[in-house]
């Protein structure tokens, strides 16, 4: 039987076909949920990292602007890692729906507690948001690609739908945190965040029915006489050999450790941290670490598996290249809501054609971009047919104008001093174009590497793999931020430009053997 056909994870009805610019119904919703989400999501993160460096006496939390760029960045880390995590609970025990929606109830709940003016409520706060965003994110996806048969012709425009209705999310969300936060404070865009994520859900469960698996558990179990297990580096087991099978309820074992796990984690830390010994710090060089250790268990395990063949090895040798360059580029692009932010806030102006706005806003000139760009770029490709650059040199193109943008804030902030200076809005939009054009070009691309270039035994945790490299580009970030304080601004951002320049130009160069290794990558 055609696994498609099945009836949790079967196209819309016919009558159906047609609701949504020529899409099944059920893309309405995860689209919806989807612009929420990323309301909420980047809504908060473009205000965070200015809450965390305002003063006490005006309703932040004091920090330096080294620090809080570091401790945004670790947050950022966590949601990544922890997206590992969902992946691997959805396949094995919530199923995608029950994930996402768990995933959402605990996001909103994350940014409710962040209304409250507490510190205490604030890491509460991102510790929900954390777990939720990490069950959520990587599933959506996952439910998108469910509302289509393999063969269906519409699956690519579908995703380009619902690509854009994240960046309409990621435009929106900054505007009206940002404003809520410089006009009212904080808390009030926080706010903003959980009542968006409300809505979310709110249309989520109400178009239910037109998605599949949502009367599931697991997604599949594995034939009990499967011969041997192996190690998952999604941080459970895989049996070698076995066939999908009729799901059954949950395996209660599983949720009791994972239950209890999760629960002495948080005894072990709060325990740490009230002796003074997990400080914030400490916890920041641990989850770098983490994001560091990850990746590279991540391919160990999969260059030694048996059940990868020669051939795919040879495979994953360009793509670990392709890995480290989407790390560089999303160094660069994380600090889109840390270091520019804090640089807008500074340094910038806040004023357009008469116009007075918060620094926030600058954050939806990113999404703006991305959602301007996206089909003028896919568009390109369409005209270019057989004559557009290789998936690899698109990926290279990408981290190229990631370092680009970087580079562009030398300019205005040489020969200061340190003294108070305003810089032009336009160099921040034009920092924030470059970097949208670059994150099309290589989100898009590489994404489509990811799952072509996976061995076959590996299929189903490649989105886990390329959210590694997001944690990683966290992880590296959380320790690079703290010298923003120590060095001037032309170095750090000339530096840190010129070093993922280096590295696009470096993939560049590897482009004849990468063209060669990356078969069947066009």
């Amino acid at each position: 039987m055609d696994v498609d056909a099945t009836p949790d994870n079967r196209p819309e009805r016919p009558e159906d076909a047609h609701a949504f610019f020529g899409q099944p119904k059920g893309l309405l919703t995860l689209s919806g949920l989807e612009v929420w989400e990323r309301f909420s999501f980047l809504g908060m993160q473009a205000i965070l990292v200015l809450y965390f460096a305002d003063t006490v006496a005006h309703g932040g939390l004091g920090m330096s602007a080294g620090s809080a760029a570091s401790v945004s960045a670790a947050y950022g880390t966590l949601v990544y890692l922890v997206s590992v995590a969902g992946g691997w609970l959805a396949d094995r025990i919530l199923g995608s729906y029950r994930a996402v929606l768990w995933g959402g109830v605990l996001i909103a709940c994350g940014h409710y507690s962040m209304a409250v003016p507490t510190a205490t409520m604030t890491w509460t706060g991102l510790g929900l948001i954390s777990a939720g965003t990490g069950l959520l994110k990587p599933n959506v996806a996952t439910m998108v690609g469910k509302l289509y048969r393999t063969d269906d012709d519409r699956r690519d425009a579908g995703f380009a739908l619902y690509y854009m209705a994240i960046n309409i999310g990621a435009f929106a969300g900054p505007l009206i945190t940002g404003w809520l936060g410089d006009h009212r404070g904080w808390h009030w865009g926080f706010s903003a965040a959980a009542i968006g994520m409300t809505l979310g859900l709110i249309q989520y469960v109400a178009g239910r029915r037109h998605l599949a698996g949502r009367g599931r558990a697991a997604e599949f179990t594995l034939a009990p006489d499967s011969p041997t297990l192996e190690c998952s580096p999604t941080l459970g087991f895989a049996r070698a050999g076995g066939t999908p099978t009729a799901e059954g309820p949950p395996p209660r074992r599983a949720i009791r450790l994972i239950v209890a796990g999760i629960a002495a984690t948080a005894l072990i830390a709060t325990g740490l941290a009230a002796a003074d010994r997990l400080t914030m710090d400490r916890f920041v060089d641990v989850l770098t670490l983490v994001s560091v250790i990850a990746p590279v268990v991540y391919f160990a395990v999969m260059f030694a598996s048996p059940r990868v063949s020669a051939e795919e090895r040879g495979r994953l040798r360009p793509y670990v290249v392709l890995f480290l360059a989407s790390t560089v580029f999303n160094f660069i692009l994380f600090q889109a809501y840390s270091t520019m932010m804090l640089l807008a806030a500074s340094n910038a102006e806040t004023t357009i054609l008469g116009f007075d706005f918060p620094a926030g806003w600058y954050a939806s000139a990113l999404g703006a971009f991305e959602v301007g760009l996206a089909p003028v770029v896919a568009a390109l490709w369409v005209r270019m047919g057989r004559g557009q650059p290789h998936a690899s040199n698109k990926i290279a193109i990408g981290v190229v104008l990631g370092g680009l943008s970087f580079l562009l804030m030398p300019l205005p902030t040489s020969g200061h001093d340190g003294d108070t200076y305003l810089m032009s809005v336009w160099w921040i939009v034009g920092s924030y174009l470059l970097l949208g054009l670059g994150d099309i070009l290589l989100e898009t691309s590489g994404m489509s590497a990811t799952t072509k270039l996976a061995p076959a035994a590996f299929a189903g945790q490649t989105m886990s793999l390329w959210f590694l490299s997001l944690a990683l580009a966290n992880g590296i970030q959380a320790q690079t931020v703290k010298l923003y304080d120590d060095v001037s601004q032309p170095a750090y951002f000339g530096v840190n430009g010129a070093i993922a320049v280096a590295a696009g130009l470096a993939v560049m160069a590897a482009a004849p053997w990468l063209r060669r290794t990356m078969h069947p990558v066009h």
